[in-house]
């Protein structure tokens, strides 16, 4: 049996960071995310965009560390937002409600993302 693999890349600029995911988040890999999140806002960042373009796969474990960040980061006086995510897991945030993590974003030449205004 093969494990879920997660990757993760973390670009900061001042209080911003882009965090890119590639692979599967669920019960194995949501740890990771939960910890590589919560670094960020001990860290001092004040907003967090999470590039879902290579997820393959995520559970309700998954959301539930994007739900706690979120609200770790909206109590910091911060955001965090969900970027690109598939279709599938639209659908299961539209349904949860927690539709209100995504965000639309577009990146500089630099690969950081920018709010479109």
């Amino acid at each position: 049996m093969t494990l879920p693999q997660l990757n993760v890349a973390r670009h900061d600029r001042d209080t911003d960071t882009l965090i890119t995911l590639v692979g599967e988040i669920d019960l194995v890999t949501a740890p990771l995310v939960r910890e590589v999140l919560g670094r960020c806002l001990y860290d001092g960042i004040h907003r967090i965009d999470v590039d879902l373009t290579a997820v393959t796969f995520c559970d309700a474990s998954g959301l539930n560390a994007f739900l706690l960040a979120s609200l770790l980061a909206t109590d910091a006086g911060g955001t965090l937002r969900l970027h690109h995510p598939s279709r599938a897991m639209t659908r299961v945030l539209d349904i949860t409600g927690s539709a209100f993590l995504l965000g639309p974003v577009r990146t500089t030449g630099e690969g950081m993302p920018q709010r479109q205004g």
